[in-house]
């Protein structure tokens, strides 16, 4: 299939799907496999580098919040870094280094990984992957509750846990955005309030994760800039109503359907 065409394919599905909790790397991953358009090792990398076009999309429709936590800069103190007028900063700091330590070691390790996997056990690593993610989300769902409880403000824990689970996000199928949001409803956080600080988390690791994808891409300049472009462009246009469609929709339970889907799609691949 002609590069372009797979450029803007994939940059419509990493573009809506960044803001669920069903994992847009795994499901890129997946499509540009499916599609023979990239071996696994590629396709990762590619899922990876489109991640750049989403943190610039996040980056302009979150600047008043971005605004609102630089300003607090001046305040921060090391002695109290997590005061409640830095909490939220600090949090991101605390966050981003745990998660910026984790997600190296891990890029490491998925790279000899996929390298090693075939077509059919790529597509059933994801599946398995996105099944995880799934019954993670479920757990938090019963644990945490509505999520809609008193806010409170982060501390040093859940910079340090979210940040080591935004970290693995680097494998495919592992939801970014399903796994961080989980983890802070189970510590007591309000529902939108985890919504907010994982998408401002996922702004550096998402720049990051493309820059450091971008290095042996294998496709031109042009379809580059065609597959960013369009995931940067869908991504700012979706991002609000799909933010809101989470608060109702169970996307565990589409998460644990399309890993098993994929699981047996993989496994057929392979006999």
């Amino acid at each position: 299939m002609d590069e372009q065409v797979v450029a803007v394919i994939v940059g419509l599905v990493q573009g809506v799907l960044e803001w669920l909790p069903v994992s847009s790397e795994g499901t890129v991953a997946l499509v540009l496999t499916l599609l023979g358009s990239a071996d696994p090792e590629a396709a990762v990398g590619y899922a990876l580098f489109l991640h750049a076009g989403t943190a610039m999309a996040a980056t302009v429709y979150y600047r008043g919040e971005i605004d609102g936590v630089l300003r607090t800069l001046p305040d921060l103190s090391l002695r109290d870094p997590f005061a409640t007028e830095t909490a939220d900063l600090a949090f991101l700091i605390v966050a981003t280094l745990s998660s910026m330590l984790v997600g190296g070691i891990a890029y490491l390790a998925l790279e000899t990984l996929v390298s090693e996997l075939a077509g059919g056990a790529f597509v059933a690593l994801i599946g398995g992957l996105l099944i995880v993610t799934g019954v993670v989300q479920r757990v938090a769902e019963n644990r945490g509750g509505d999520g809609e409880g008193e806010p409170r403000s982060p501390d040093l824990f859940d910079g340090v846990a979210v940040g080591v689970l935004q970290g693995l996000a680097i494998l495919p199928g592992v939801s970014r955005s399903g796994t961080t949001v989980s983890a802070l409803l189970l510590r007591g956080h309000e529902g939108v309030d985890s919504l907010r600080l994982s998408f401002l988390l996922a702004i550096p690791a998402s720049l990051g994760a493309g820059l450091l994808s971008f290095d042996g891409l294998g496709i031109s300049a042009t379809a580059a800039v065609t597959a960013l472009a369009v995931s940067a462009v869908v991504g700012y246009l979706t991002v609000g109503a799909l933010v809101a469609l989470v608060r109702r929709v169970a996307f565990w339970a589409v998460c644990v359907g399309f890993g098993g889907l994929a699981v047996v799609g993989g496994v057929a691949l392979l006999v």
